[in-house]
Parts: structure tokens; sequence; C-alpha cells
């Protein structure tokens, strides 16, 4: 069983190893930590690569936090900020127009937990791609099995050793390939196809 975190639109890396695990077991009893996809993301615009990130709460005290727990920050216009830089990136892709329909969603919805964001953000790719994934959620800490265990690919600081093949961006003429970023990106160039460039 492979262990993944919930994180937003994930980086291209997490789903190629979702993909091609057998079964999948998401951790939801890790404590939050910043500087991860937690709650960012990673897109491709005319100035290069730029950050999606959501505000969260952070509470008084000093003690960890667990990210089920931790709550998006509402008094900032956060989605409508996202949902803006996505059109602007992506407008002229490909595939945009047949999925931001779908997507419109949830960046209307209200949520109050981080997580659980994820988790639509999650059914949204798996949706928008057909793929019939069946996780379960950690009902305590999974302690490490290094050969299953994904959750490195949840810090924004690590860079994994098998990275998707290069596939065309809307902007490499100016700035180069970009690896890694969301899985937007991915879909919004690659659409159904988005699936080869995973598996492999």
């Amino acid at each position: 069983m492979a262990v993944f975190i919930p994180t937003y639109f994930s980086p291209i890396s997490q789903y190629r190893a979702i993909i091609n695990a057998d079964t999948v077991l998401f951790e939801t009893e890790d404590n939050f930590q910043k500087q991860s996809y937690r709650n960012r993301c990673y897109i491709f615009n005319t100035n290069g690569k730029q950050l999606l990130n959501i505000p969260v709460k952070h509470p008084a005290t000093s003690g960890r936090k667990k990210t089920k727990d931790t709550i998006i920050e509402s008094a900032t216009n956060w989605q409508d900020q996202h949902f803006k830089s996505l059109k602007t990136a992506y407008r002229n892709s490909p595939f945009f127009e047949f999925y931001i329909d779908d997507l419109a969603p949830i960046f209307d919805k209200k949520y109050t937990f981080l997580q659980d964001l994820n988790f639509d953000t999650f059914d949204f790719i798996t949706d928008a791609l057909q793929l019939e994934i069946d996780y379960k959620k950690s009902k305590s800490y999974i302690d490490s099995d290094e050969k299953s265990d994904f959750r490195s690919l949840a810090d924004v600081k690590f860079l994994p050793n098998n990275l998707t093949d290069k596939y065309i961006q809307m902007f490499d003429d100016k700035h180069g390939f970009i690896p890694n970023l969301s899985i937007l990106d991915l879909l919004f160039m690659e659409g159904p196809n988005a699936i080869s460039f995973l598996e492999n």
C-alpha cells in the first residue's frame, strides 16, 4: 500500500506515483508543515513559475497542528485570485475549455478545512482523467516503510529523480521546460493523453 499526503492540485510526480501504485492510502494524521504542497501548487505563466498559495490560520499556541485540523484563512479572496491566475495562464491551452466548467466549483465552494479542499482537487483530477482509484484514509499516523512511502513528494524542496518526460508547455519557448508543476499544467496541455505521461 502506497502512502501519500493529500495536497493542493498535487505536483505531477505525486500523480505519477499514485497511478503506478497498487493501492493508495492518504496520510490524514500527520502534522502540518510549512513550505509544502499541502497548501500550494505551482503553475506556468508568462513570467515563468508561479506560486498559488492558500493562506491558512496558525494557532496561537506553539504546539504542532495536524493537517486535518488546518483551517483556511477565509478573509482573503484567494480562490478568486487562483482562478484568475489559472485562466490567465491557460486560457489558450489545448484542453482548458474542456475542463474549466468542472473545475470552477472548487473555486466557488467555501471551505473551512484545507484537507477537504485537497480531497476535492484529487477527486476532480481522477474524474477528469477517468481514473478509478480507490483510496483509503489513515486512522492513525503511519510508520515509515521506505518502499511504499511517498509522503516526501508533498515537500516542495524534494525533487524526485524520475520526472515525467517533457511535454509542450504554454511558455516553454520563453522559459524552457519547467518540470514537476501542478498536475493542472499537464492536464490543460495534454488532456486525456496526460495518463500516458504519468504511466511511463
